[in-house]
């Protein structure tokens, strides 16, 4: 169970100000169906996450346990200074907006989410624990906990969130797990 809870607080926390929130901010206010974006986002994050874990827990084989310990919290860290860079949009919506809601938000969320902080989150998590599916679980829940409010409540919401505050807590989260996990083994 920490790997899902991990798992799920780590990517809704690294979500907070990503561009696949500013993503699913636009793309409520392009489409009505806003249940077709959620199970968009559900379908794109389990590929996309589930290919993230997996890559986490077999890439880690090669390596010895004090150099995994390393790599996982420089990985934590690094992900809590990426966390500090503010993410911008793209015109990508303009693009799918002819295939729908929810085909658009599969393909959206699938291509903004390689390389972003989160997938590169649920790489790390991966490796850390082992477990595929706690793991891919986890953090498609954290994308879900981070991107429904902003579906559901939209401009209303993001104008009354602290957006650098929240960014600066949660990096100062991840710093802090990079820290004890280069501690803790």
């Amino acid at each position: 169970m920490e790997s899902l809870f991990t798992s799920t607080l780590t990517v809704a926390l690294a979500e907070i100000g990503d561009k696949t929130q500013l993503l699913s901010l636009l793309l409520a206010t392009r489409f009505s169906n806003k249940w077709a974006i959620i199970a968009g986002i559900i379908v794109a994050t389990i590929v996309n996450h589930g290919l993230s874990a997996w890559l986490g827990q077999h890439s880690i084989q090669w390596l010895s346990d004090n150099w995994v310990q390393w790599i996982l919290s420089g990985s934590f860290i690094a992900i809590g200074l990426w966390i500090l860079i503010p993410d911008k949009l793209d015109d990508e919506p303009n693009l799918m907006a002819q295939f729908g809601p929810f085909l658009a938000t599969c393909v959206l969320f699938f291509l903004a989410e390689i390389g972003d902080k989160t997938q590169v989150a649920t790489i790390v998590l991966g490796a850390q624990y082992q477990n595929l599916f706690w793991v891919t679980l986890g953090t498609t829940l954290g994308m879900l906990l981070a991107n429904i409010p902003v579906i559901i409540f939209g401009e209303k919401l993001m104008q009354r969130l602290p957006l650098n505050t929240t960014r600066f807590i949660a990096a100062g989260l991840f710093i802090v797990l990079g820290v004890i996990t280069a501690i803790w083994h």
